[in-house]
């Protein structure tokens, strides 16, 4: 099913459904759970898809659930969602407010959930129609604002036998009905580091006898980055920032420790492998003359997502097919973490975003992380569109670069 008939299809099925998946979705936001605290959510989903004669299946040590639609030998293509909130007070004054104090939906992931929920229950029905080339699996992944829900799903085995794995990820940068896609790195790493600088104290007036830890340390805030620009290819976006430096607490006495404590954020994987041991070479480098021994704490955050280009041709033909080529657009890197970028470490695939900016005159634009983020939720029905029309997308294409007969093997699934 392509083309012309998976739009009317779509479109049938939004239209019926539409005012229900805007109350889902709503629910959601008056009910945020922050992350690995997704119980109410988790449940919400696995009610409305027993519904339809679902199966899924709690992830083993945490929140979230997996779902298989389809059954058979087929390829298997996966879609995520997250489901977490975020610790900030809604500021919005609308009637779906959250009714939990300091917890909201302030990046759209209720959005995520309603549009990958909605996207099982068209596949499901495609499915029953024996017109689903293949097996697609829902992630409903807890704890991406933590992060580390992407490797509790990965740890239970969320993605094996998966050939492809999708996401979108709300971008009020872009109109609603715009779907951003990019090939390569669209996400950054995202780690923290932090050095600890410790060595004999003493008087201001004799710093030869010390190790001078104010001055070391001033030489590991600022050699660092400068040493990492000489020592990383430019292209790999890698920038070391500090955030926190701390020493001493007396303008006339040379403290005995130091801490400096600062993000990592690379746009290359490579790069991103490597960043501890660099790091951890250059520290000892620039306090090598100093007497003072350094101690590292190297902390993961997630690595970058890199966007594999049939994956992101796939979204772009899916697009296409269901909301027009000119729905395309040009998204570009960010520096964010994303931990769906741990999935993409295991099995091709991309990352789309989803434009959730009105159209309307005058509408304000209203970032992700702030208490008053909200969406223009027509944007639900166009997430539907694209991730269901890449499912099928996907699971056509491996069917056919496996040598199988789709439309045979969806008869016979």
């Amino acid at each position: 099913m392509q083309g012309r008939d998976l739009r009317e299809q779509l479109n049938a099925f939004l239209a019926r459904h539409k005012s229900e998946f805007i109350e889902f979705r709503r629910d959601l936001h008056m009910h945020p759970e922050l992350a690995f605290a997704e119980h109410r959510t988790t449940q919400r989903i696995a009610e409305r898809l027993r519904g339809i004669g679902l199966a899924p299946e709690f992830l083993p040590h945490t929140t979230g659930l997996v779902c298989d639609i389809g059954a058979g030998e087929g390829p298997m293509i996966a879609l995520r969602a997250d489901v977490d909130a975020l610790p900030l007070t809604d500021e919005k004054d609308v009637p779906y407010r959250s009714t939990v104090p300091g917890a909201a939906h302030a990046c759209g992931h209720d959005v995520h959930t309603t549009v990958l929920l909605a996207t099982g229950l068209f596949l499901a029905q495609q499915a029953r129609a024996g017109a689903l080339p293949g097996r697609v699996r829902l992630l409903f992944q807890p704890a991406e604002e933590l992060p580390g829900g992407a490797r509790e799903v990965v740890e239970a085995g969320g993605i094996d036998g998966v050939d492809r794995v999708f996401a979108l990820h709300c971008d009020p940068r872009l109109l609603t009905g715009q779907v951003g896609l990019r090939t390569g790195p669209i996400t950054a790493a995202c780690d923290q580091v932090m050095v600890r600088l410790s060595g004999p104290g003493g008087h201001t007036a004799r710093p030869h006898l010390t190790s001078d830890l104010v001055y070391a340390l001033g030489k590991v805030v600022t050699e660092l980055p400068a040493a990492l620009s000489r020592r990383v290819d430019p292209r790999a976006g890698f920038s070391l920032v500090w955030g926190r430096v701390s020493a001493g607490s007396a303008p006339n006495a040379i403290p005995d420790d130091g801490v400096a404590e600062g993000t990592v954020r690379c746009l290359d994987d490579d790069a991103w492998h490597s960043a501890p041991d660099l790091i951890r070479e250059l520290v000892d480098t620039a306090v090598a003359g100093y007497g003072a021994r350094a101690e590292i704490d190297y902390r993961r955050g997630v690595p970058p997502t890199v966007n594999e280009s049939s994956s992101v041709r796939m979204l772009q033909d899916a697009c296409s097919q269901t909301l027009g080529p000119e729905a395309v657009a040009d998204t570009p890197q960010s520096l964010g973490g994303e931990d769906f970028a741990w999935y993409l470490e295991h099995v091709p695939g991309a990352l789309a975003r989803l434009g959730t900016h009105s159209p309307r005159a005058g509408s304000p634009m209203l970032d992700l992380h702030r208490g008053d983020f909200d969406v223009d939720e027509a944007a639900i029905g166009v997430g539907v569109q694209l991730m269901s029309a890449t499912a099928l997308t996907a699971l056509w294409e491996c069917a056919r670069s496996a040598g199988g007969d789709p439309v045979q093997d969806a008869a016979l699934a």
